[in-house]
């Protein structure tokens, strides 16, 4: 059994969290009719670095901040049943995902974890305009994504934390 003190600083911050929750009884729907696909990187302020707040988008994030089945399925979701009327694809600079082949990242965790990690997939992006490009149209094409829908592909700066247009 792990440790309970592992995650004591954790915990402590989210009792100071809970002591003003104000999200208690919302329904979860998009407040602001906005699906966000992004990376998973701790650069990333989702909600901030649009101008919004917790309750306003829906947020699917995963490794180069693609439109994988996953995500696909969670914009379905948020399109028909969580008031999503636009979409935001964003990738951002300097991504590792972005940042060699996949034999050069798995050799780089296969020199933390250890272990070969040959077997393990990993969902390198060799272009990634076109990459952004492909997803904005995957999305678009989607025949469960009415043409109503407002779909735009953007990179995010990690160093400006500015937003450019790119699909």
């Amino acid at each position: 059994m792990a440790d309970s003190a592992d995650f004591d600083d954790l915990l402590a911050a989210n009792a100071d969290f809970a002591a003003d929750f104000q999200y208690g009884g919302f329904d979860g729907i998009a407040r602001a009719g906005v699906a966000l696909v992004t990376c998973m990187d701790s650069r990333i302020d989702p909600l901030r670095m649009i101008g919004l707040k917790p309750g306003d988008a829906k947020i699917f994030r995963n490794p180069g901040g693609r439109v994988t089945p996953q995500a696909m399925e969670a914009l379905v979701l948020g399109v028909h049943l969580l008031n999503v009327s636009r979409i935001l694809i964003v990738p951002h600079t300097r991504c590792a995902m972005a940042s060699g082949t996949e034999a050069e990242i798995q050799a780089r965790i296969a020199a933390s974890a250890g272990v070969d990690v040959s077997w393990q997939p990993i969902g390198v992006i060799t272009d990634q305009h076109r990459a952004l490009t492909e997803d904005v149209h995957k999305v678009k094409a989607h025949p469960l994504i009415p043409d109503s829908v407002q779909v735009g592909g953007f990179i995010y700066d990690v160093d400006s934390g500015l937003l450019k247009r790119e699909a």
